[in-house]
């Protein structure tokens, strides 16, 4: 029956998120991983989810350990998958769940990557040779938003002194501060951006359109090729300003309330990494 075919449930699942108000990255990850798991049963010739057996996901996440991709994004796919069952068996669609208990990829944590003060001062330096791009720049490393936040943010969020992160999916809505740095470097591109562009984000393309979440981490990856930055990514921004509060003194709850962390847990897990920083600096004199 079409009510128990795949690609109907999975239409079915990405109407319940969109009704959830998740954020259209968070639907689109979600359709995408399970989209593969629907092409890995197609090739076991099955379609009908009455069929699918705890050993049919465990072979999808074996497959893609085989096909090299990292631990941490096949236990990524698997939640994906956990989140659909467990929806179809609140619709009642099926009876039991068979990910329920389907052991994650064991992977080690890779330590956050924080940028050194040679690093952040470099890609500062190469950052100004464009407004929009210094921008960018600027606010990613003073406030430590993410860059979904930076992507969507429209120009009625920007205050005087702030800018407004606004609630979707698991975000809560809040005020972020900026900076003398953060707050001159936005004056400057708004003055260049003026009312071009028919969309209401703040960075736009050169043709007025949206600067998309692929755009910006282009921008930003290009800067850290130039100035010789590696194994860097755009989070890594983020990571370096939690570090350089908690240096400066700032409590886990001020800093969790102003990158937007859920739980302290994620915020307190930089501390180790900055006092063994401090404890290095101390040994080599620097300090």
């Amino acid at each position: 029956m079409d009510e128990y075919l795949l690609p109907r449930l999975l239409e079915r699942f990405i109407a319940f998120l969109n009704d959830q108000g998740k954020s259209k990255f968070t639907i689109v990850a979600y359709k995408k991983d399970i989209e593969q798991f629907i092409g890995f049963l197609a090739s076991v010739e099955k379609n009908d989810i009455r069929d699918v057996k705890k050993d049919d996901i465990e072979g999808f996440i074996s497959n893609l350990l085989e096909k090299k991709y990292t631990k941490k994004s096949a236990s990524r796919k698997l939640n994906s998958i956990r989140t659909l069952f467990r929806f179809l068996k609140h619709e009642g669609v099926i009876s039991a769940n068979p990910a329920f208990d389907i052991s994650h990829p064991k992977y080690t944590q890779t330590p956050p990557r924080i940028l050194s003060k040679m690093e952040y001062r470099a890609l500062r330096d190469v950052a100004k040779e464009d407004v929009r791009t210094y921008a960018l720049v600027e606010v990613l490393l003073q406030t430590g938003i993410k860059i979904g936040e930076i992507a969507t943010l429209f120009i009625k969020d920007m205050g005087e002194d702030s800018i407004t992160i606004r609630p979707y999916g698991k975000n809560i809505e809040r005020i972020v501060p900026l900076n003398k740095a953060a707050k001159d470097a936005m004056n400057e591109y708004v003055k260049v951006r003026g009312t071009n562009g028919s969309t209401e984000n703040i960075f736009i393309t050169r043709t007025g359109n949206a600067l998309l979440i692929r755009n910006i981490r282009q921008i930003i990856d290009r800067c850290f090729q130039e100035v010789g930055i590696e194994n860097a990514t755009v989070n890594d921004l983020r990571n370096t300003f939690i570090a350089h509060q908690l240096r400066n003194g700032a409590t886990l709850e001020y800093i969790s309330s102003i990158v937007g962390h859920r739980r302290i847990s994620s915020t307190e897990r930089f501390l180790n990494l900055v006092k063994q920083e401090a404890d290095r600096k101390e040994k080599l004199g620097e300090l």
